[in-house]
């Protein structure tokens, strides 16, 4: 009895071919190429054939989010309000889009895509989160006045160090994308530049120089319009792939560039 629910349970989780649907059990050597990290020796079993791939999900979300973003820190046609107007689009599709997209990834073992979107997903819910009256987030700056708070030097130096900070995580994960692929590489270097120009955008509010602030506040929005593009690819990428599309997009792969440790520790044992 218990074989035959075992059974059961499996026929369940099966999907159909990917041309009937995109939530479908493929190929190992084409699902891997779904994902925007290598292969991990340590990352093996049957999950991956039976649960769909839950990275566009969360490039969707990141997506939906930062290009709008990018043209507000731009100012384009008066875009502007520090953001207030995305709220929404920060929390639920910057935000918990990205962190149900990774814990996705944490199932099937994806570790660095893992920590990437965990990452980049509570960044916007902490964007739109700090926009909202009911955090009050200035309040401990100005007495109480919460809108007042966000007009002092302390407050925009605070939140200059939070984005120095993201820059140097970010950094981290530049130096680990060097194993993926040309495309995540080119935007967490845009990324890493961007952060560090929101943070000089601070500080320079908080030393009471507003126009060179808003020069770095829109060269912050072109580097971060610039680095949705490649992550647009990757997302073009991977759904043409999800419905079996005839024609396969590149995305530069540099898994097979710089060898990882266990593939070099292969090549020295087989000599």
């Amino acid at each position: 009895m218990s074989d035959i629910n075992s059974d059961k349970q499996d026929d369940s989780l099966n999907r159909m071919k990917t041309a009937e649907s995109v939530f479908l059990p493929i190929s190992r050597e084409t699902f891997e190429k779904l994902y925007l990290s290598p292969k991990h020796p340590s990352v093996e079993g049957n999950l991956r054939r039976k649960l769909a791939n839950p990275t566009p999900v969360c490039l969707i979300g990141f997506l939906i989010a930062s290009t709008p973003n990018a043209c507000m820190l731009m100012g384009w046609r008066g875009a502007g309000g520090n953001g207030g107007a995305l709220i929404p689009t920060y929390i639920f599709y910057g935000g918990i889009i990205q962190v149900l997209g990774a814990i996705g990834e944490w199932i099937i073992g994806n570790t660095f895509t893992c920590a990437v979107f965990f990452t980049y997903g509570t960044f916007w819910l902490v964007q739109g989160g700090g926009l909202m009256p009911f955090f009050s987030t200035g309040a401990n700056y100005a007495e109480g006045d919460n809108f007042a708070g966000h007009e002092t030097a302390a407050y925009h130096s605070t939140v200059a160090f939070y984005f120095l900070s993201l820059g140097i995580l970010t950094t981290v994960f530049l130096i680990c994308s060097l194993r993926t692929n040309v495309c995540l590489f080119s935007a967490l270097f845009l990324l890493v530049i961007t952060f560090c120009l929101l943070a000089g955008a601070y500080f320079q509010i908080a030393n009471g120089a507003t126009e060179a602030a808003a020069k770095l506040q829109e060269a912050a929005g072109a580097f971060n319009f610039a680095l949705c593009w490649p992550i647009w690819w990757i997302l073009l990428t991977q759904v043409l792939e999800a419905v079996d599309f005839p024609i396969a997009l590149p995305v530069g792969d540099l898994s097979s560039i710089i060898k990882g440790r266990s593939q070099r520790s292969k090549a020295s044992n087989a000599v």
